[in-house]
């Protein structure tokens, strides 16, 4: 007995959407593990982009790879800033305040594409 291909696409998709939750659990923790798990997620992602092509999902998965280089972008942009307030005696209490804001725009991302997900929609 053979498995009907709508039968056999919407099984395949619920274990990509499983996979895309543990794609957006990993980057939420991401930043509690210096970014080691978003680095585990984005090669998980980049192996399996090819499967969700062309549904809903493929949305969530760029939209989690560009979180993931936009953040290591901001990561750079954020040492600078850091060393400047930091050679700046005057403005040296606000060291953390660059990684700070990467860190409230980096969980917003995860949450507001996983509130998506779990939404059935794509992710922008």
């Amino acid at each position: 007995m053979s498995t009907p291909p709508e039968a056999a696409r919407s099984a395949g998709l619920e274990g990509d959407k499983r996979l895309a939750q543990i794609l957006y659990l990993l980057h939420a923790l991401a930043p509690f593990t210096a970014w080691l798990l978003a680095v585990i997620a984005i090669i998980l992602g980049m192996a399996r982009r090819d499967d969700v092509r062309g549904t809903f999902l493929d949305s969530h998965f760029s939209w989690l790879s560009r979180t993931f280089w936009w953040g290591l972008l901001w990561i750079v942009v954020c040492a600078g800033l850091t060393a400047l307030l930091v050679l700046s005696l005057l403005l040296a209490p606000l060291f953390w305040l660059p990684y700070t804001v990467l860190f409230f725009w980096y969980l917003y991302r995860v949450v507001k594409g996983w509130l998506r997900l779990n939404d059935g929609r794509p992710a922008d």
